[in-house]
């Protein structure tokens, strides 16, 4: 690879990729091998344009020139349409439909300028594939894998709880510098590792490079009373410290916010600088963070501490500036909808325990949660609780936002739209939402709930309610089961009428009598109470019924609908061909309704 090439950093050009293929016979050269070869592509399509990206080098073995399609005007036709898609080369390869190059083919190459290569029948187009990708795997292309593997440890650093350091220490670590992070005061804020706190001479033995903060003072003074982008630059007699670079950090209107400065003994390669640019672009963004981001939360914030009765009773001009506020928070207008978010840790909900499952990263700790969690769901409001987490957001938490955060390992309790003066509510609503997660290990919308005892209950805990309240019936014979279920169905339905139970039923009123007393006898429960009643009835509304109208044994499943009367018992014919009627015991028959 020759020095012109070592300075493209990043990828192969057409030229690049033919001088390692000298077998290749560039039949037309279309002038535009200093230009990115983004991929090499076979195809035998009569138009493989959809399917092209700019600048790739598409290879066919003239299929498409086969029979009509090797006349002037497709040929001319297919050339152009190539040019048009921006392909960067069209290699042809000679076996096993041609043994030469088409003239028309040629012609029309040249006709529109676009570079023709001729491929020997014993070179596969898979060689040159393999080819370019190792072309992509040089050092050049390594170089820019560094450059990226830098970048995420960056972004790791700027996430981290004390990300001013890390990110000095995350720089140092890849470029050869000494790092000095300092406010718009000129104190200094922070130090790479290794950075000297005294002035050392050049060469002192075992002395860590760096300078006096006191020398740096003429340097600082430019940077924090100049403007726009700038570097600043000195030299001193100290190690490490022959080049000494300055960047101011600046607001978004140009307000000296500190400064970075850095030292080395030699000049830095274009990638180390790239790794500085990105270093002093975060720093920005931190001191930008802290010192003029967004002030609205820390006014609302501020607002309710101090005067929280404004919410509910506040005059309208303060619950208005209260709104505004909450909306710059969460990047929304002060009439836009809010939602409440709850976050359980999926392990939490398994019920283990969070350190014995690992599922916690190392490194993770609760800045870098509430940043990603601000950045997620687009709010600043966020806060830790014991539970996980709690948020205040204008997103509807779409499937694709929901699948992305229960892939860190969570699961929500997603409120529904509320309005300002009913975020508590929404939150006291959410909260109550959470033992159903727990329980289900499953993400909650408050919307989709039915807001019912069975609804709120969830299917988990009302099949177990079901399977241990109506354990003594489930046990029966299926027919006989199936017979005592329906007439309890029917006459929970009917509010306990025996009149309208055996109309419903089909059977007699005495038969209702004797078969709900055997129920109450089975399980042991006074039918006269209406707490029992309404547990049977809650439970009953977690056993299905099947096509014919049979009960379906307890499952995980979701719970029936609300039935009641005819429409939940079994159909008239099959309860009139019920059992013998049993005799219950004194006291277990209800009262006569």
């Amino acid at each position: 690879m020759t020095a012109e090439d070592s300075e493209r950093l990043g990828f192969v050009t057409l030229a690049q990729f033919l001088r390692q293929l000298p077998a290749l016979s560039v039949l037309h050269d279309g002038g535009n091998g200093d230009e990115r070869l983004r991929w090499v592509e076979p195809s035998e399509l009569d138009d493989p344009t959809p399917y092209l990206l700019d600048g790739e080098f598409l290879l066919t073995a003239g299929l498409p020139f086969a029979g009509d399609g090797g006349g002037e005007e497709p040929v001319d036709a297919y050339v152009r349409r190539l040019v048009e898609a921006r392909v960067g080369a069209l290699g042809f390869g000679l076996e096993p439909y041609f043994e030469s190059v088409p003239a028309a083919v040629v012609r029309a190459c040249r006709q529109h300028n676009l570079t023709l290569v001729a491929i020997p029948g014993n070179i596969p187009f898979a060689a040159l594939g393999l080819e370019f990708s190792r072309l992509l795997e040089s050092d050049n292309a390594k170089t820019f894998r560094q450059l990226a593997d830098t970048n995420r440890q960056l972004m790791r650093a700027v996430l981290s709880s004390r990300p001013e350091h890390e990110l000095l220490a995350a720089l140092v670590q890849r470029v050869p510098v000494w790092a000095v992070l300092v406010g718009a005061d000129g104190r200094v804020r922070a130090r790479g590792p290794g950075t000297s706190r005294g002035p050392h001479a050049a060469g002192s033995a075992g002395a860590a490079p760096g300078v006096d903060p006191a020398v740096l003072q003429p340097l600082l003074a430019r940077l924090l009373a100049g403007s726009g982008p700038r570097v600043e630059m000195d030299s001193f007699d100290a190690a490490g410290s022959s080049l000494v670079f300055g960047y101011p950090l600046r607001s978004t209107r140009d307000a000296n916010l500190g400064a970075l400065v850095l030292g080395t003994d030699a000049p830095l390669t274009p990638a180390q600088n790239s790794v500085v640019s990105t270093a002093v672009g975060l720093l920005e963004l931190l001191v930008r963070q802290r010192t003029s981001g967004s002030l609205a939360p820390s006014q609302l914030a501020t607002a309710l501490l101090l005067h929280p009765e404004s919410v509910a009773t506040g005059p309208a001009r303060q619950v208005n500036g209260l709104k505004d506020l909450l909306a710059q928070s969460i990047s929304s207008t002060r009439s836009g909808q809010l939602r409440v978010i709850q976050g359980i840790r999926a392990d939490a909900a398994a019920g283990t325990d969070r350190a014995a499952s690992g599922q916690r990263h190392t490194g993770e700790g609760p800045v870098r949660e509430l940043l990603e969690w601000r950045r997620l769901f687009d709010t600043k409001l966020v806060e830790h609780t014991d539970y996980g987490f709690a948020a205040i957001t204008r997103l509807k938490v779409d499937d694709a936002l929901l699948a992305e955060v229960e892939r860190l390992g969570w699961r929500l309790v997603i409120g529904s739209d509320t309005e300002f003066a009913s975020l508590a509510d929404a939150y006291r609503l959410a909260s109550s939402l959470r033992s159903r997660v727990l329980t289900s290990r499953r993400s909650v919308r408050a919307e989709d709930v039915t807001w019912s005892v069975a609804g709120l209950l969830g299917s988990e805990a009302g099949t177990m309610l079901a399977d241990r309240l109506l354990a003594p019936l489930l046990a029966l014979e299926p027919e006989r089961r199936d017979t005592l279920l329906g007439v309890l169905r029917a006459w929970l339905g009917e509010n306990g009428s025996w009149d309208a139970t055996a109309k419903s039923t089909g059977l007699h009123r005495n038969s209702v009598r004797r078969q709900i007393g055997v129920i109450a006898e089975l399980l042991g429960l006074d039918l006269n109470q209406a707490q029992a009643r309404a547990e049977l009835w809650i439970a009953l509304q977690y056993i299905d019924l099947d096509d014919q109208g049979a009960p379906v044994l307890p499952t995980a499943g979701l719970p029936t609908a609300g039935l009641s009367g005819a429409a939940a018992g079994l159909p008239g014919a099959a309860m009139a061909g019920a059992g013998p009627e049993f005799a219950a015991p004194a006291g277990q028959i209800p009262q006569e309704r």
